[in-house]
Order: C-alpha cells, then structure tokens, then sequence
C-alpha cells in the first residue's frame, strides 16, 4: 500500500478529498439502496449494491491511475478525433437509448458483451471541454475571430448540445454554461460571448415553439416534462416531482444536527432516486447538518483546490483543462444539492463520487485522472520520462539478445547441416574417388 501512494504523482490534496468523498460514499450508498433491493428482489438486502458499489470505485481509482500517468497533452489531439465519434454515440442514446433506474429520458446506451450500460452525455461533456480549452490555447496568440470560432468552436459546440438537449436539458445547460465559463477565462471576447448567448436562448426557445406545433412527437416528449419541473417549482401543485422534494425536505428536517445515525434513514423507503439523486437528502437525515456541511465543505475544498492547480499549471492548456473539467464536478454537486432542498428544480444530476453508479463515477474519475495528470511537478515528469527510457532500454536489451540468441541457434544449424553435408560427400574414399559422386563404398 505504501509503494502504491508513492507511485501516486500529482497533486496529493486533490488525491486525498477525492479519497474521503469516496470512501464517505459506502455508508450512505448501503443504506439508501434498501429502495432498489425491496424493488429488484423483494428482501431488502443491500449487500449486493454496497459490493457493487465497491467494484464501482475501486476502478474508478484504477482509472484515476492510468490515466494521470498519460501525460495530459495527449489528449489535445485525442479530443478532435473524439468528437465525432461521441457525436455518434450521442445520436445512438437519441434513437435507441436505454431508460434504466426509473428515469423518464432514454440518455443511456448498453456496451455490446459486457452489459454494462453508461450515460454517453457524461463522456461528450470531457470530449467537449477538451476541444474548447484545445481551440483556446491555440487562438491566444492571435485574435481571434467571430466567423472563424463559429465554424471552428461554437458548430461542434452546439451540435454536441443538440444532441443532448432533447433527453437531458440539466446536463446541456450544465455543459453550456460550463463552456462559456471557460471562454470567458481564456480572453474570448465578451461582445462574442454576448452574441453566442443569444443565440443559445433563441435556439432552445425555438426547440420549444416546434414541440408545441408536434406535441404528439417523441422526440419533443421531454419540454412538457420542464415545463411541468418548472411550474411546480414555481407554484405548488402537486406531482411526482413534488412528492420527491417533499420527502426530501422530510429526510433533511428529520436529521436535525446530529442525524438520525448511519443506516437509520427513515424516507429512504419511500424516496425515489435515494441512492442516486436524492443521496443527500439521506445523508442529512442519517448525519444531520454537520454531515451535510461536510461534504459541501469538501466540494467546496476540492475547488479551491482545482483553482490552485489551474493557477500553477505550466500551459494556458492544461490550466483550461483543470477549470474545464473540474468546475463542473463541483457544480454538479452543487446542483444536486440544492435540488434536495428546493432551490433548484428537480434534475437528473448526481452527487459525483459519492451517488451509485459505475459509468457516473468512472466518468467523474476520467476528469480527475486528467486534472491530476496536469498537476504533476516537472520532477515527477522528468522521473516518468526516466523511467520509460529505462523500459524500452531494458525491453531493447532483451529484445537484441533475444536476437542474438537466434542468429547463435540459426548459425549452429547452418554449421551443422554444412558438417552433415561435407562428411556424405566426402571424396577422402581411396578405393574408388567416384564414389563420393555416385554415393556407393
């Protein structure tokens, strides 16, 4: 264990509030997931889900792993040929998307051998952020301009978007608004920025007017759902959606300051999404407001900290990376919590590290790979640089003697077959020099 965290480069803190949000995970994951159990198998034992979830986080700390030893600008060139590929990807979830855990939005797509389904829009989000931070340090020496970014930045932007919005309106605002953020750090003009977001607000203001001219059509199916999100947030009509807050709002007010005790939530049976979604609602409940505090400190922490490695990372890339993919971590929290105490409407968006979920979290731990890939010292680089010098010297050196060994073997063979052939045909035969020629003693 100890050689494992000396293997561990980059930035230790953001190794060790990543470690605590997932390690709190198992406690509340174990006891929300009493829901699922009653509805999959009718026993409540949620021992499968907590072994599930630990099979869950242990990769994702493999691909933290793997993917913070890649030196963080590979994935420069990587992101352009992502792109379209998760466009396909994307287009796939939009026709033959999966809806899976009681979701109402087909946004999941199932891997061909393995089962294992995964929400395509988590991966498009890292592929997108990549391709903006990629296009901005490009552009900083030169000015860039507003008809070039449009074909180059903002085409591939809003059609990832499009793709998205018609099952998952959170996760393209999310994404929108992410994007701009990071425009708006890499010296993207603000007249721009201005235009880019009225063109945003036309173009989902016209999704909504054709839904309303095809409201029979499936693929507008979702705008009445906003709508209705929308209109109960803002009035109290009841819905199903009003049900989930309310038991929230339940859960929360029952944990009071010190909390009912782990696993002693009572509206984890009755709340939907408890493990997922709704996750923190259970945790105040089980933990109080000091364990809710907590982990919004932690989140809170980690983004200080994304701030501190943007700050001292070495390119204008890798600092666009670091607030590209890190931000919204910590937003996406911040949204699920504020959903559970209803000052956002109800969303899809999870509590990141810490609600179930294996492509959720392998996805979340893919960002985190790439940020703790750009916050490794020159030292640690230079060191992994020496280190596979060292690989391919020591592989060279057995491939050549693996090499000579066979030249040795081949040429031992050769003399071999020569010393064969010389003594069958040898011409030292005194009785009749022919011999040799024609075979005979």
């Amino acid at each position: 264990m100890l050689q494992l965290i000396k293997n561990l480069k980059g930035d230790k803190v953001i190794w060790t509030f990543v470690a605590l949000l997932a390690l709190f995970s198992f406690m509340p994951v174990f006891s929300a997931s009493s829901n699922l159990a009653y509805m999959g198998h009718g026993t409540g034992n949620t021992l499968g889900y907590l072994v599930k979830h630990f099979a869950h986080i242990c990769i994702g700390f493999l691909i933290i792993y793997w993917i913070h030893k890649v030196p963080y600008h590979y994935f420069r060139a990587i992101s352009k040929i992502a792109l379209p590929v998760v466009w396909l990807l994307l287009g796939y979830t939009l026709v033959k998307g999966t809806v899976i855990a009681g979701a109402n939005a087909s946004r999941w797509i199932q891997v061909p051998f393995i089962g294992i389904t995964f929400q395509t829009s988590t991966l498009a989000l890292i592929v997108l952020m990549i391709f903006v931070a990629r296009y901005l340090s490009k552009k900083r020496e030169a000015p860039i301009s507003f008809k070039s970014s449009l074909w180059e930045l903002w085409l591939p932007v809003f059609i990832t978007l499009g793709f998205i919005l018609p099952a998952n309106f959170s996760t393209a605002a999310l994404m929108f608004s992410m994007v701009l953020m990071l425009v708006f750090i890499g010296k993207y003009p603000l007249k721009y920025i201005a235009i880019i977001i009225g063109v945003g607000i036309i173009s989902l203001t016209f999704f909504v007017l054709v839904s309303k001219v095809f409201p029979e059509a499936s693929f507008f199916s979702r705008v009445k759902t906003w709508e209705s999100r929308l209109e109960n947030f803002t009035t109290d009509k009841p819905d199903e959606d009003d049900y989930q807050i309310e038991k929230a709002k339940i859960a929360i007010a029952s944990g009071g300051i010190q909390g009912l005790g782990p696993g002693k939530s009572v509206q984890k049976n009755f709340l939907p999404q408890s493990s997922s979604d709704f996750i923190y609602a259970i945790i105040v409940e089980e933990y109080g407001l000091i364990g809710g505090l907590t982990i919004l400190g932690l989140y809170m922490l980690l983004f200080f900290r994304f701030i501190v490695a943007a700050h001292k990372a070495n390119s204008l890339f890798g600092k666009l990376v670091v607030v590209g993919l890190g931000f919204p971590i910590v937003f996406q929290a911040l949204i699920n919590m504020a959903v559970a105490v209803e000052l956002l409407p109800v969303t899809g968006q999870t509590l990141p590290l810490i609600s179930s979920g294996g492509s959720s979290i392998w996805m979340t731990c893919i960002a985190l790979g790439i940020i703790i890939g750009v916050t490794k010292k020159e030292e640690e680089i230079a060191a992994e640089l020496t280190e596979k010098e060292q690989r391919e010297a020591t592989l060279k050196r057995m491939i050549d003697a693996q090499i000579e060994r066979e030249e040795k073997a081949e040429a031992a063979l050769q003399e071999t077959e020569a010393s064969e052939k010389t003594e069958s045909y040898s011409i030292e035969d005194k009785t009749n020099p022919m011999n040799a020629v024609l075979g005979k003693k």
